[in-house]
């Protein structure tokens, strides 16, 4: 029984997954929502689809008071509410970015939902930049999600610096991280193609494009959004400057197989009390 276990887990039957690259409109919720939407919907069918971070509102915040007016609670906000009708009409898993309000504080957060409703929500561990002025740091720990197909891990933008986070990812059961993302700095995406190899797992990286200039602050986004394999392979990439839908299909077994040569094993072969200063 447990080889025949074994086996079904690895030979899985494939998942349709894709990320929406998106130029969102600072301030205009209800426009970038339903925008978002309608691009979800033109990329049926899919399975599992990721949204950028942040995605209903922009990015870059004057203050602390303007972010606090945008910020919705979760699940019971517009942002959330639109996801899960949109994710019922599809049948769609859904990972998208926002800002949540949890009474006095205010996360830079990534919600999940499906075709049966709200399922959870990750707040952003490592903040960037003027983040850390408006954001409290995340302290959901890194989730891992499971859709019955495939297993999803969460994490958002500059998280993807700190090795531990697709790590703690995977070893808890990831097939795919999921990366709702704002990039502004050009080798994230490809330190993404690092973390699939050296976690053998997929990774879906939803970015933006344009540009945002507000009180003395202006970033370019480098969209660039992409799905990558646990063999390192870049699966498909979206341009730098227009908004794209990429869909794939993927085969979990493939991120279910940890083994690089029959002695060894990505994380059977890890040694940790090596690791770690004293």
């Amino acid at each position: 029984m447990l080889l025949q276990n074994l086996l079904r887990d690895i030979h899985s039957p494939l998942v349709r997954v894709g990320y929406i690259q998106t130029n969102p409109v600072f301030g205009e919720v209800e426009y970038n929502v339903r925008h978002a939407c309608d691009l979800i919907r033109r990329a049926q069918p899919a399975d599992l689809l990721v949204l950028p971070e942040l995605f209903n509102t922009g990015y870059l915040f004057v203050d602390r008071h303007e972010l606090t007016h945008f910020a919705e609670p979760v699940p019971d906000g517009y942002t959330t509410q639109r996801l899960i009708e949109v994710a019922r009409e599809t049948q769609t898993w859904i990972v998208a970015g926002l800002a949540e309000r949890v009474e006095e504080r205010i996360y830079n957060s990534a919600v999940v939902v499906s075709p049966t409703g709200f399922i959870g929500v990750y707040r952003k561990t490592h903040l960037f930049w003027n983040e850390k002025k408006l954001f409290a740091p995340g302290d959901t720990g890194f989730l891992v999600f499971d859709t019955d197909t495939v297993r999803i891990g969460v994490m958002i933008c500059f998280d993807w610096i700190f090795p531990e986070a697709a790590r703690t990812l995977a070893l808890r059961g990831a097939d795919i991280i999921c990366h709702p993302a704002n990039l502004v700095l050009p080798y994230a995406p490809h330190a993404m193609l690092t973390r699939s190899i050296e976690n053998r797992v997929f990774t879906i990286t939803a970015n933006r494009i344009g540009t945002e200039e507000r009180g003395d602050q202006k970033l370019r986004f480098i969209g660039m959004s992409q799905i990558t394999s646990p063999k390192m392979e870049l699966l498909i990439r979206a341009p730098e400057d227009q908004e794209h839908i990429g869909v794939v299909d993927i085969d979990p077994g493939l991120a279910r197989d940890k083994r690089v040569t029959p002695l060894n094993h990505i994380f059977e072969d890890r040694r940790p009390h090596y690791y770690l200063l004293t």
